[in-house]
Parts: structure tokens; C-alpha cells; sequence
């Protein structure tokens, strides 16, 4: 019987193999990629631009026109979206980025973030379509993640623009802000400003995005990093892709009379912290979105409809139903697809035939 018992001890004492188990999702999740989608707005002139080409080391607008300030009050808000596929290290990261031009151009304030909202509407509203639908294992999650907001640094605080945009949308996203161009002023300037800037928060009831506490079991070193970067808000940025040959050796920055300033400086801007901030904070960013912002929203379509429902109730139904339909629709066009791809390769020699099925079964366990 004590044999049995030290037997029995060894067993569960061993190894059961669940300790792979983080590496084996993370291995399946680096393989599939993660996808990030960042909003940028304000008001023409900020360098949103210059800061979204540095933070990807692409040139992603350089097809875009400059235009007279005639034209610049002429002009509406349109929203441009740009796509990256960033490999690093083996993991795959598809980043969408929003750009608003036209955004505060406007003499009318509410022309210059209806365009916005409505964006972000429309992907909460397809995302609950999506959801709602037949085919809900691969849903394309198009949902603005993060907002990086720039404030202008010579109004020496919010502009009515930036409260009443902030104030109207701060619980559909996550408000990141940004100080742009941290060159024009003096370091106590800047100090001055982002507290004048967090004060102007709090009175007008605005929330942006906050940093969470680090995990307990999280070393002292990422501690203090996390909470520089805390510290940081809103992040004063320097923007440039302009190479310069400096000491010796060759940064990214801005040549003045008086010298060269490095955006990657930290003395001086907190470009190296938005990019930490952004690398670490990124899953976070999408969990408040998914969790808190996404919910809020289904909450409230879920009432609006059940609403609409009490008053006619053939509405709703009628509305289910042609939702219902678009989705088999959709499905019914893959079902097509698939066939055609089908009929190829039986027309395809037997050698050929055999690779693409080996593809395709590559493909479904990916």
C-alpha cells in the first residue's frame, strides 16, 4: 500500500506538460499577428504626419498635397487610412492608422469631429454586425485602439476645440495626448504646460487613457520605466525624418543656427517614451477597448434597439432579419469562392493537386 502511495506521490509530483502551454499560444498567436489601429488628430500644422512616419520608420503620405489657407477653410475632414505589415523577431503586427486631415480647419467646430465620431461609430456598428453574425471565428477587429491627440504648444493649454472633441468622444476611445512640437519651447515651459494641461482635465471632466499598475510579480526595473512613462503624460514630442550627421554619428532630428536637436533625445522630447509606451501598453489599449468603450457602446445600441422594439416590434424584426440575410450572403459568395478554387485544382495535375492541398492544409492549421 506504501508503494503504491510513493507511486502515486512520483506521478504528481512530475511534469503534466501544461507548463508549454504560454509557449505554445504564444507561438499560435505570433503565427496568426495582432492587429492595431491608431487614430491620429489635430488641427493641421502639428506634425502628425512627421510623428506617425517616425514612429514606423515608413513614408506613408507622400502623395499628400499642400494646400493655401484659402483652401484650408474650405476644405471638410476626410479620413485616410493607411496599412503596415510589421514583422519583428517572428511576430507579425498589422498596424492601420487613421489620419484625419482637415481636422480643425473648419470654422464650424462640429464639422471637425462629426467625421471622427462617425468613424468610430461605424466600426463599433460593424463589429456588433460581425458579432452578431453566423460567421463569428474570424471577425476583423477594425476598432480604434488608441487615439494620439496632438495639442497645439503655442495656445498654452486645451483650445475649445480640444475640450468639446474630448469631452464628446473620450468614452468611445482612448485619449493619448500629445504635446507637439516640444522644440518651441523651454524645458520649464513644457513643465508648465503639461500640468496646466492635466489640471484642464480634471475641471472639464475629461478622461484619457490611464496607464494600469504593474503586476505584482513585474521586476523593479520595468517598475520604474512604467512609471516614468506615467509620469510623462501628456508626451511632449519632437518630430523629424530628416538624417543628421551629429558627433560622429547619424541621428533622426532638427538642425537649428544655435545647434542640432535628436528627437530621440529624452532630455528634450518624449519620443523614445511614446514608442515604450505604446510597445508595452498596446494589449491594454486593446482590452479597454474590447472591454470597457466596445461594451459601453453594445449596452446602449442593445437598449436603443430593445427600444425600438417596444414601439414596433416588426422593425427590429425586419432589421434582424436583413442582417441575417447580408451574412448568408456573404457566406454564400466564400461557399463560391471556395468551389471555384476546387474545380482549379481537379483540373490540375495530380502532382500539382497534391501540393495545393499540402498549401491549404498549411494554411487552416496557421
Amino acid at each position: 500500500m506504501d508503494d503504491k502511495k510513493a507511486k502515486c506521490d512520483d506521478v504528481l509530483k512530475g511534469e503534466i506538460g501544461f507548463a508549454t502551454l504560454p509557449e505554445h499560444v504564444h507561438r499560435k498567436s505570433a503565427k496568426k499577428g495582432f492587429d492595431f489601429t491608431i487614430m491620429v488628430v489635430g488641427e493641421s500644422g502639428l506634425g502628425k504626419s512627421t510623428l506617425v512616419n517616425c514612429l514606423f520608420l515608413a513614408d506613408l503620405y507622400k502623395q499628400r498635397k499642400q494646400f493655401s489657407v484659402e483652401k484650408l477653410l474650405e476644405r471638410t475632414v476626410v479620413i485616410d487610412k493607411k496599412q503596415l505589415d510589421i514583422i519583428e523577431k517572428g511576430i507579425k503586427l498589422r498596424v492601420t492608422i487613421v489620419d484625419t486631415p482637415g481636422y480643425g480647419d473648419s470654422l464650424d467646430l462640429n464639422d471637425s469631429f462629426q467625421a471622427v465620431e462617425n468613424y468610430i461609430d461605424q466600426q463599433f456598428d460593424q463589429y456588433f454586425k460581425d458579432e452578431s453574425g453566423l460567421n463569428r471565428k474570424n471577425i476583423a477587429d477594425n476598432r480604434v485602439h488608441c487615439c494620439l491627440y496632438f495639442i497645439s504648444p503655442f495656445g498654452r493649454g486645451l483650445s475649445q476645440l480640444d475640450i468639446q472633441f474630448m469631452k464628446r468622444l473620450h468614452k468611445k476611445i482612448n485619449i493619448v495626448p500629445i504635446v507637439a512640437k516640444a522644440d518651441s519651447l523651454t524645458p520649464n515651459e513644457m513643465h508648465a504646460i503639461k500640468k496646466k494641461i492635466l489640471r484642464e482635465f480634471d475641471e472639464h471632466g475629461i478622461s484619457i487613457f490611464r496607464i494600469p499598475e504593474c503586476d505584482s510579480d513585474e521586476d523593479d526595473q520595468f517598475r520604474r520605466k512604467d512609471q516614468e512613462i506615467k509620469e510623462s503624460i501628456p508626451f511632449a514630442i519632437i518630430g523629424s525624418t530628416q538624417t543628421i550627421e551629429h558627433q560622429g554619428r547619424k541621428i533622426r532630428g532638427r538642425e537649428y543656427q544655435w545647434g542640432v536637436v535628436d528627437i530621440q533625445d529624452e532630455k528634450y522630447s518624449d519620443f523614445i517614451k511614446l514608442r515604450t509606451f505604446l510597445s508595452l501598453h498596446m494589449q491594454d489599449l486593446k482590452d479597454v477597448t474590447s472591454d470597457v468603450l466596445y461594451e459601453n457602446y453594445r449596452a446602449q445600441h442593445l437598449a436603443k434597439l430593445s427600444q425600438q422594439q417596444e414601439n414596433d416590434p416588426n422593425m427590429t424584426t425586419d432589421r434582424l432579419l436583413q442582417i441575417k440575410q447580408e451574412e448568408i450572403r456573404r457566406m454564400q459568395q466564400q461557399l463560391e469562392i471556395m468551389q471555384e478554387q476546387l474545380r482549379y485544382q481537379s483540373s490540375q495535375p495530380v502532382s500539382s493537386a497534391a501540393q495545393s492541398c499540402d498549401d491549404l492544409s498549411q494554411k487552416e492549421e496557421e
